[in-house]
């Protein structure tokens, strides 16, 4: 990294971020850089960058909460929208909280119900007040209102907490955008004004669409309500990638450097790897899972389709040099074979190896970081995929 290599210790609501390094630029307040830190929190510390496995519906789909330790995650990511709707959030609360109910001992990030105003478009509509959704599950009406998520996620007791917000989809023209971002900072400032439980941390959330003048002015803005953290929203839904490289730049340097940083929703390796070269700290996504049920398999040199007949007979493992379980004990031939069976076990593997394959890409991250050698490497890295994600 350089000189500016140094701890840094945050206290922040409880938790504590520890700055590892930073680029010289990034301590001058101008561009951004790949940074190693340590987010502590009562549940447990994350190394990062970090990528945070998705269990939309508390679990991480067809793994067991153990599995996702093996595979090397510290932290995971669930839905404050899908609980309240199903089992119910006081459900939750009565059997102990999230942790308990889902057997999971580390940190739990939940987020707010934002990303649902942008998938479940149809089912809502957006005031002042909140959004009401009418649920996809039984056509009932349910308003959530920017106090009422932060209620609805002390009850699951979650550790790192998302505000309401608006993710809007790609295109979008400039006025939606602004008055998108208009809702989202009044939505804001309500969620500051009345916090987050004890023991949790209260991120801010950044929208602006696609211009860079609003996403520059929403890091100002959010930033001066003075949030815990911080998370960059409505990336990755649809925009070119250029594009999605360029609103990070736009958004991280107006961040505050001493605060943990989320890009939401964000998951393919090359765009994990220019997140982190931009200095983001946390990312989720719950492409890897999902991609890994219908066949998909994540390799160094890009991501195969394991339903391929190419791999019919082929009794090499589904990516040579991982050491993960499904690599070590399993062939490509056994594993095409569970999926044109539809045994459970086919998705089981390659979900399996999907996490496994991106929290090791992660432990190279840092340790490239921490060395003074991660562009180099992540040349490497990328130069190696010959498949388009």
């Amino acid at each position: 990294m350089n000189p500016a290599r140094r701890a840094i210790l945050i206290a922040v609501s409880g938790f504590k971020f520890d700055l590892l390094s930073r680029p010289l630029t990034e301590a001058a307040g101008s561009s951004p850089g790949p940074r190693l830190g340590r987010l502590h929190t009562p549940r447990g510390t994350v190394q990062t960058p970090a990528f945070m496995p998705v269990g939309t519906n508390a679990t991480v789909k067809t793994l067991t909460p153990d599995e996702v330790r093996e595979i090397g995650a510290e932290i995971i990511l669930a839905n404050t929208f899908h609980l309240y709707l199903r089992p119910g959030a006081s459900l939750i609360a009565r059997a102990g909280g999230l942790h308990r109910f889902m057997q999971w001992d580390g940190p739990i990030l939940t987020d707010s119900g934002g990303y649902q105003v942008f998938s479940l478009a149809h089912l809502r509509r957006v005031s002042d007040d909140g959004a009401t959704f009418r649920s996809p599950l039984d056509g009932s009406e349910h308003t959530f209102t920017p106090e009422r998520v932060l209620q609805i996620q002390r009850d699951l007791g979650s550790d790192l907490v998302m505000p309401l917000d608006i993710c809007s989809g790609y295109p979008l023209d400039d006025a939606q955008a602004a008055e998108a971002l208009r809702v989202t900072l009044l939505w804001a400032r309500r969620s500051k004004a009345h916090g987050a439980a004890p023991g949790q941390m209260l991120f801010g959330i950044v929208q602006g669409g696609f211009s860079e003048g609003l996403r520059r002015e929403a890091a100002q803005r959010t930033v001066d309500l003075g949030f815990d953290g911080y998370a960059i929203g409505g990336i990755s839904v649809g925009e070119p990638y250029a594009l999605s490289y360029a609103l990070m730049e736009a958004v991280v340097p107006h961040l505050s450097s001493e605060r943990p940083r989320y890009l939401m929703g964000v998951g393919s390796p090359p765009s994990l790897l220019e997140g982190i070269a931009r200095g983001i700290d946390l990312f989720d996504c719950a492409l890897p899972t999902r991609v890994a049920r219908t066949g998909t398999i994540f390799t160094r040199s890009g991501r195969i389709n394991i339903r391929n007949a190419a791999f019919r007979d082929d009794h090499r493992p589904p990516e040579e040099q991982c050491t993960c379980l499904a690599c070590r004990r399993y062939t490509r031939a056994y594993l095409r074979h569970l999926f044109n069976a539809d045994e459970m076990l086919g998705p089981r593997l390659a979900t399996y190896h999907n996490l496994f394959f991106l929290a090791r890409l992660m432990d190279d991250a840092r340790a490239a970081i921490a060395e003074d050698r991660f562009e180099p490497w992540k040349r490497g890295v990328l130069e190696a995929y010959t498949t388009t994600w």
